[in-house]
């Protein structure tokens, strides 16, 4: 078991884009886009037809953002909590378990997506839509804690938010549907940061970056979406709450006067 490259394993040449594209990638590719097109639909049911398109943009982004964190991340959490076999039944390389994970010894046992594949329904299918994502950051194959202990937040605090601030857009409850852009936004941030800087600064150990489809679409294009957006949501609140106080001042200033 080798995890500690950055190209493929066993020394094998990097598969082609083309050879990439399998049954299982173009139906992870596909819910993403199911994803997106459910949040523009949620957006036609409950937007004002006059709704500023910047503030259309992000509620549907938020929208899908709570659906990703929800439906995709939740389940990555679910199984890296209650999904487990022995090491014998995983066929391949696997991704190791903390020794004391949960409390018990978990030697001989791995937890995670890897150990959920093959499973029916539902959870089976997002093991294998983790295990496709996992060739790119292997990571995501089983447990890592620092991954897990954001993932666990994400979902919680992070799709309520999201869920919040398209309710308060929809609502036009603008101040506070800043305020939540914000403070959604930066924890956003500050999560994509703390998923990849300690990987970076070990090496990028778990990173397979020896192929266009991994590098540049799963590793670059999906989690920038996550850094490009989050700084847009801040720009536009902040720039309505500047606005705001600004016209504040200026009221203030005139009571002065009279």
């Amino acid at each position: 078991m080798d995890f500690s490259t950055h190209s493929s394993p066993s020394g094998a040449e990097p598969l082609t884009f083309i050879e990439m594209i399998d049954q299982t990638t173009i139906i992870s590719l596909l819910s993403t886009l199911a994803i997106l097109f459910t949040a523009l639909g949620i957006s036609k049911l409950v937007l004002d037809k006059h709704t500023p398109g910047r503030l259309r943009f992000l509620f549907v982004w938020h929208a899908f953002d709570a659906l990703i964190h929800f439906i995709l991340e939740g389940s990555f959490v679910w199984h890296c909590l209650f999904s487990s076999t022995s090491v014998r039944e995983v066929k391949g390389d696997y991704f190791p378990t903390p020794y004391y994970y949960l409390g018990q010894d978990q030697k001989g046992r791995v937890w995670g997506s890897q150990a959920a594949v093959g499973q029916e329904g539902y959870l089976g299918a997002m093991a294998q839509l983790w295990m496709v994502y996992a060739k790119a950051d292997r990571r995501w194959a089983g447990v890592d804690l620092a991954t897990l202990s954001i993932e666990i937040i994400t979902v919680v605090f992070g799709g309520v938010m999201a869920v919040l601030v398209c309710w308060d857009l929809a609502k036009k409850n603008v101040a506070r549907g800043n305020l939540a852009m914000i403070i959604l936004a930066t924890a956003e941030l500050y999560g994509g940061y703390m998923t990849f800087m300690p990987e970076w600064l070990s090496g990028s150990a778990n990173l397979d970056t020896s192929n266009f489809m991994y590098k540049w679409i799963f590793l670059a294009f999906f989690n920038g979406l996550w850094v490009v957006i989050p700084l847009y949501a801040i720009y536009v609140a902040g720039a309505d709450i500047y606005d705001a106080i600004w016209v504040r001042s200026i009221v203030e200033e005139q009571k002065k006067d009279e």
